[in-house]
């Protein structure tokens, strides 16, 4: 089973790592300088020396879509394809040739269990203060696990869950979980407190990168996340038993909190400066108790620094929304095409452009996206015409200006669910939507005059090869 070492020495080999041997603090100067060269579009970075701990920290692994793919091992395109025509095996009727060929790719599904694995080769000789955990922001309330992958299981039925939740370290002993009430693993919390017990929780760091992009992917509810990561690697992911949880983890992460989140003990958690380019303000969350450490050894820290766009969760997001608009162009055969800019902060604001057909449907497609799972926490829907590039700001703005009247086509909906992080909402975790339907209008939607022709050009040829002898190619 591969694993995040092997994917650093992927780096080394293309030259794409920064190995720092100088000593960083990891109050706000390792962040802060990844910050920088994040920004600037440099490497990975390999701090060797972190407040003298003897732990290396990696960060910036995927702060470009290239570097992405290099780590996954599949390109972007590649994986959205993939899924796409799984999708149409699993879904239409299967011949012989096909059948096996779906067979083989879902025994990678599900996880192969072991009895050991390296990282349980140490047990018990550290504390979270002994680990190199960042201070990202000098607002922050505290040090943050910013990539910890959070593993727990349904009290009812027993399925699992993964997740990448940020953690506040409170002390050697106990952390914050920011479970916002729409994640899975909030849920599963809820049901163990209906059972009166307290729910297991595995903390995985330092992991492949594909168990970390599945982590974070928005998978359908239900769908085991270690499962989609042994997908995207061909292979299926090693998983080892807890010694303290009744949960299994992957076998070769680099250190493992095995713990429980009592659902009756809550705590102040944050300020912390996050993704939407603010601070969170301070809330109760739930606190997550560690009972046990362990780790391979020499042990690698892996962190992210997130912050205001432009950083490596922007990679990943641009790189997840395109995976799965193939699984929301499957629910909705009419979209032609979905983006979620980076200055929506990738929740905030969704483009979307459909093959219209009939009065309506503007509205329709709005909507739906609206009640499609991470989708629902979208603020702002665009509808616009197959004929807009919708990743073009000046073509969507242009849309909007030409394609609108304000009177009728923007529709407002109050009290709807909002994102937690979403420090502008009306109510915490409640907020309003707006759907601007600048597609061209039918008669049946109130337009009653002939819609003008788009200018168009086609250039001929003399024209092509005047501009390319005056230097305009």
């Amino acid at each position: 089973m591969r694993d995040l070492r092997e994917s650093i020495e992927k780096l080394r080999r293309t030259g794409d790592l920064l190995e720092i041997e100088d000593r960083f603090s990891s109050e706000l100067e390792v962040s802060i300088f990844t910050d920088e060269i994040q920004k600037k579009g440099g490497p990975a970075l390999f701090f060797k020396d972190v407040d003298g701990t003897g732990i290396p920290v990696l960060t910036n692994a995927f702060g470009n879509r290239k570097r992405l793919e290099l780590l996954i091992g599949k390109s972007i395109d590649e994986i959205s394809s993939y899924f796409s025509g799984l999708m149409e095996q699993i879904f239409t009727k299967q011949t012989i040739t096909s059948g096996l060929s779906l067979y083989r790719d879902l025994k990678n599904f599900f996880p192969s269990e072991r009895n050991s694995g390296p990282v349980k080769e140490i047990e018990g000789d550290l504390t979270l203060s002994d680990i190199p955990i960042l201070k990202s922001w000098p607002g922050d309330g505290g040090k943050f696990i910013t990539l910890p992958v959070v593993i727990t299981k349904d009290p009812e039925n027993g399925k699992y869950n993964a997740g990448v939740y940020r953690m506040q370290v409170y002390d050697e002993e106990t952390t914050g979980m920011h479970w916002q009430r729409q994640k899975t693993g909030y849920m599963h919390m809820l049901k163990a407190k209906k059972l009166g017990k307290k729910l297991d929780v595995a903390v995985v760091i330092g992991v492949h990168p594909s168990i970390i992009f599945s982590a974070i992917a928005p998978l359908p509810e239900g769908i085991n996340e270690l499962g989609f990561a042994g997908l995207l690697l061909n292979e299926q992911v090693d998983v080892v038993k807890g010694e303290t949880v009744d949960l299994y983890y992957p076998s070769n992460a680099e250190f493992v909190l095995e713990g429980y989140v009592d659902p009756d003990e809550w705590r102040d958690e944050g300020p912390f400066g996050d993704h939407t380019g603010y601070y969170t303000p301070v809330e109760k969350y739930p606190v997550f108790h560690v009972k046990k450490i362990f780790h391979r050894r020499n042990p690698i820290y892996h962190a992210t620094v997130v912050g205001r766009f432009w950083s490596e969760d922007s990679v990943i997001a641009d790189g997840i929304q395109k995976i799965f608009l193939q699984f929301i162009k499957f629910q909705n055969q009419e979209i032609i095409d979905l983006y979620l800019p980076e200055e929506g902060v990738f929740n905030n604001i969704c483009i979307v452009s459909i093959d219209k057909k009939y009065p309506g449907q503007a509205r329709k497609v709005a909507m739906s996206i609206l009640s499609s799972g991470q989708l629902m926490f979208t603020k702002y829907v665009i509808v616009v015409d197959e004929d807009i590039d919708i990743r073009d700001r000046k073509e969507v703005l242009w849309a909007v200006a030409t394609r609108t009247d304000p009177s009728r086509d923007i529709e407002i909906i109050k009290l709807s669910v909002a994102d937690s992080l979403d420090h502008a909402s009306i109510y915490n975790n409640t907020g309003g939507k707006m759907i601007i339907d600048a597609t061209k209008k039918m008669p049946e939607e109130g337009f009653n005059r002939v819609w003008p022709k788009r200018i168009e050009k086609n250039l001929k040829n003399i024209v092509v090869s005047m501009l390319n002898k005056y230097g305009f190619e």
